[in-house]
């Protein structure tokens, strides 16, 4: 009797992990849906990171006039479009985001 409920329980714990590998494969946790101005928000982000990371160590005035021109513009539309409309929570994913596709490549 003790091996049959022993049996049952092994059994419950495999269906439950089962379970749930292939709830995490059918629903993926990490897959934010965005909202139109979250999108528009994120690109700027992108494009703004881009033009950081050609120069990691350079001073804003080291830049070249095209991309400091360009960053200033990437710039005023974060703060305008994105920072003073969003909140903070959507700030902050946005901006994680970011770091992981460029620094990952996702």
């Amino acid at each position: 009797m003790a091996s049959i409920i022993l049996l049952a329980i092994v059994v419950a714990v495999a269906v439950a992990l089962l379970g749930s590998v292939l709830i995490q494969s059918v629903i993926p946790i990490n897959n934010v849906i965005l909202s139109p101005l979250e999108k528009k928000c994120q690109e700027i982000a992108n494009e703004g990171y881009k033009i950081h990371t050609l120069y990691p160590t350079s001073n804003p005035d080291e830049l070249l006039e095209a991309d400091m021109k360009r960053l200033l513009y990437l710039d005023n539309m974060w703060i305008k479009e994105c920072v003073s409309i969003l909140p903070a929570e959507s700030i902050i994913n946005i901006v994680n985001n970011v770091e992981r596709e460029i620094s990952y490549g996702e």
